[in-house]
């Protein structure tokens, strides 16, 4: 006989002197005699044995799988959400499964796909960007989903207020006195970070500000080998960056170029990260609540399982944190 871990329904029929189905039936909550309910009980409850949730969910009506779909695991951002989607989930009595797409887009439509067949309960699409392929696999599949960091068309989601984040930044930074501005941005593909947030900046900043932006990636390495070379001949005195990671690649490069930060250049990023409070000088930032964030999507997909009202789209706020990278010019 398998030891506790392993034990199969094949073990239990055969322990209890009955059919493979007989388990099965009971195991699922349909009719068997008392006798042999009694039987099973104590074989499962001596044995530990746990059924296996995702083989259940394929043959069940109603899963308590929540598929979600997260851009990248690295990320501090991915990483707060997901602690508020998977305490919520637990509990509400649902598990969650994750799927790591690296920023793919083929690889979130394959996921999509994959839970859909899958028969989830519903899932969370921790988006980066929303296609016109997105939508139509999402209407295909028949599974709610809500959406996290993007906004999507007939989907419910749930957003950070990106632009007021961004007007935020901008209008600090106009009050400390900074007329000529570096803007590390990210591509227009992302809607938020890209396109939302990067507005807001410029509509908060004095007019006549000068600005020149520069295109990045995510990472630090990136903002890094990015910053080494905008900074060599930037004429600026603060440096917004799109995210925290973004701010702590450009701080990188400044302390390599023997720019001192925040008496030659101010610093500043999106997140509220906790990196950036441990480095030095600690970094000014905008507070993102990306646990509740979570949270709210996951409360907002139950709500959508369970065909109760709800509303959409769900806008988390931000604040502004300002630490030791930014001075007034």
């Amino acid at each position: 006989m398998k030891n506790k871990q392993y034990l199969t329904i094949q073990d239990i029929a055969d322990l209890a002197g009955v059919s493979k189905s007989t388990v099965s039936r009971y195991l699922n909550g349909g009719s068997v005699g008392k006798k042999t309910r009694q039987k099973l009980e104590i074989i499962i409850d001596e044995y530990d044995y746990q059924p296996n949730m995702f083989a259940q969910s394929l043959k069940a009506k109603q899963s308590n799988i929540i598929g979600v779909v997260v851009p990248r695991l690295t990320s501090y951002s991915v990483h707060e959400s997901l602690k508020g989607i998977d305490l919520y989930c637990e509990e509400k009595g649902y598990t969650t499964l994750i799927v790591n797409t690296y920023q793919d887009s083929q690889r979130e439509i394959q996921a999509l796909k994959t839970f859909g067949q899958q028969n989830v309960a519903g899932i969370i699409f921790y988006g980066r960007v929303i296609t016109e392929e997105h939508l139509d696999v999402i209407e295909r599949i028949a599974i709610p989903v809500v959406v996290l960091g993007q906004e999507a068309r007939d989907i419910p989601y749930v957003i950070y207020n990106d632009y007021e984040a961004g007007r935020q930044i901008g209008q600090y930074v106009s009050r400390m006195g900074h007329q000529n501005v570096l803007y590390f941005g990210v591509t227009a593909e992302d809607k938020a970070v890209g396109v939302s947030r990067r507005q807001g900046v410029i509509d908060g900043l004095q007019s006549g500000t000068k600005v020149e932006e520069v295109k990045t990636g995510f990472s630090i390495e990136n903002a890094y080998q990015t910053g080494m070379r905008a900074l060599l001949s930037t004429q600026a005195t603060y440096a917004i960056c799109a995210t925290d990671n973004i701010a702590l690649g450009v701080l990188k490069a400044a302390r390599q170029l023997g720019i001192e930060v925040p008496t030659d250049l101010s610093i500043s990023g999106f997140g509220g990260y906790a990196m950036g409070e441990a480095v030095h000088p600690s970094l000014t930032t905008i507070h993102y609540d990306f646990q509740k964030a979570g949270d709210l999507a996951a409360h907002q997909l139950l709500e959508v399982i369970n065909k109760e009202p709800f509303s959409s789209p769900v806008i988390v706020d931000c604040h502004l944190e300002v630490r030791e990278s930014t001075i007034k010019h």
